[in-house]
């Protein structure tokens, strides 16, 4: 099945410029463009795609804003940040508001089209700075991490996949460290996020954080 993927962003040239890269792909398929925020909001509730590439400065709402939204509406839609900053604090704000990652507006387009597909199967967009960051500023903002209270618990296999992914390995490590097939653990990782209602394996590391699946011991701090 293709990727189906909203582009947002106010600046029509780059909007076609982006759907004619991505449209170039055979596994992708741009199923709409909205020119601000409230209509990356309004064309996702209809369209319901599964990668929304988000510019942050828009008219009517922000980026961060219609990311929020976007999530509330629908969490296995996944959102990818395309902006011109790459300050880390900068970062930090836009995951928190349910972003999967990010790319730089000046990433080459094998750069773009292979950050969708890792989000698609399960693959990391962040390196383990950022995660490890990212989880150090949620232990101020979660209580009790014990209570598992997700719509379908996680298996021990699929803690386990989870506490691999939060390390950084790719899911071949993954494969490899637990002697699974590759398309095993991609099932492994589907089967997570379902149950815990996410479009990405970073939001499945912030929220295994929060239910206690994972601690900030889980994530390397990197160099």
């Amino acid at each position: 099945m293709k990727t189906r993927i909203l582009i947002a962003d106010d600046h029509a040239v780059l909007r076609d410029g982006l759907r004619q890269l991505l449209e170039r792909e055979r596994d992708f398929q741009v199923v709409g463009e909205a020119g601000d925020g409230e209509e990356a909001v309004s064309l996702s509730k209809q369209l319901k795609p599964d990668i929304v590439i988000m510019d942050i400065v828009m008219p009517k709402i922000s980026g961060i804003e219609a990311t929020k939204l976007i999530k509330q509406d629908n969490p296995s839609t996944a959102v990818l940040i395309f902006t011109a900053y790459s300050d880390i604090r900068y970062i930090l704000g836009l995951m928190e508001a349910g972003a999967c990652g990010y790319l730089l507006k000046n990433a080459r387009s094998k750069e773009i089209a292979g950050a969708i597909r890792a989000v698609r199967s399960g693959e990391s967009v962040l390196d383990s700075v950022v995660t490890h960051k990212l989880l150090q500023r949620a232990v101020g903002l979660t209580g009790d991490k014990g209570d598992a209270s997700m719509e379908g618990q996680l298996t021990a296999r699929e803690i386990e996949v989870l506490r691999l992914a939060a390390r950084g390995m790719s899911n071949k490590e993954i494969a490899q460290t637990l002697f699974l097939s590759l398309r095993t653990v991609k099932a492994h990782l589907t089967n997570v996020f379902n149950k815990m209602g996410v479009g990405s394996r970073t939001e499945a590391i912030m929220k295994g954080f929060t239910k206690g699946y994972i601690t900030l011991e889980d994530v390397p701090v990197g160099e």
